[in-house]
């Protein structure tokens, strides 16, 4: 967990132990290896989950983060199964946006048709980074205000992916970020008992790839226009047939 008042390129949240790194570890491993801080936040212990105890899942999170190169910290959201969207949890999610105040967010979609704690915890943090920037809000005095500059949603499987939201592709091809993000996926061995993740990850992600015409790709979501300069960044698309 960071200092107060930290800072971190981007800020990642999750509702489980292995949201991050199904959803979005490869995005992750590619910051850190260009040198940029990522912080993740985690909203359970997978309390409710079939396999694995609370502090077993802890400890899967924490090895997962280390092979990423990122930071980790968990917040009390309810647990596993119990989290809801309420103002106090977005308040809790606005408090550390305001310590560790970074540039950008990544949360887990808000469709409605998959885990239901995931849904939930990416609306509240769409809430909080709108929270994060009031300077009038009384939970929040302890902090100044801190305003994001973009929010993106992450899916940690198909079945969450926007429908209504065209996907910005992060090319994540890199031999050592493929390393790295699979390193992060099995930590979660005791996931494993029901399918082998690292294959149904990294194969979706090459799916991906293959429509960019790369190796691999992992698929955000902006929350908000994106914004340009100039056409330059705009050059490079999906369409490669």
């Amino acid at each position: 967990m960071p200092p107060p008042e930290s800072s971190a390129s981007l800020l990642v949240f999750g509702a489980h132990p292995d949201d991050i790194e199904f959803g979005c570890g490869g995005v992750v491993a590619r910051e850190t290896r260009a040198g940029r801080a990522v912080h993740l936040v985690i909203g359970s212990r997978g309390e409710s989950g079939t396999h694995g105890t609370p502090e077993q899942r802890a400890l899967e999170a924490q090895k997962g983060a280390s092979a990423l190169g990122a930071t980790l910290e968990f917040v009390d959201l309810g647990g596993d199964a119990h989290i809801e969207r309420t103002v106090e949890n977005t308040l809790r999610l606005a408090v550390i946006i305001r310590r560790v105040r970074p540039s950008l967010v990544l949360a887990p979609s808000v469709v409605e048709n998959q885990h239901p704690d995931h849904a939930r915890v990416g609306a509240m943090v769409r809430d909080a980074t709108r929270l994060a920037r009031y300077g009038g809000v009384a939970e929040l005095r302890g902090l100044p205000p801190h305003a994001i500059d973009a929010l993106h949603f992450y899916a940690v499987s198909p079945d969450a992916e926007p429908r209504d939201i065209s996907p910005v592709f992060i090319d994540v091809s890199e031999p050592a970020v493929v390393e790295a993000w699979t390193a992060a996926i099995q930590a979660h061995g005791s996931q494993a008992k029901t399918r082998d993740y690292a294959d149904l990850v990294l194969t979706r992600a090459h799916a991906n790839g293959l429509r960019c015409g790369v190796r691999h790709a992992v698929p955000l979501f902006p929350n908000d226009p994106l914004v340009f300069d100039s056409l330059a960044p705009l050059a490079r698309t999906a369409r490669r047939f």
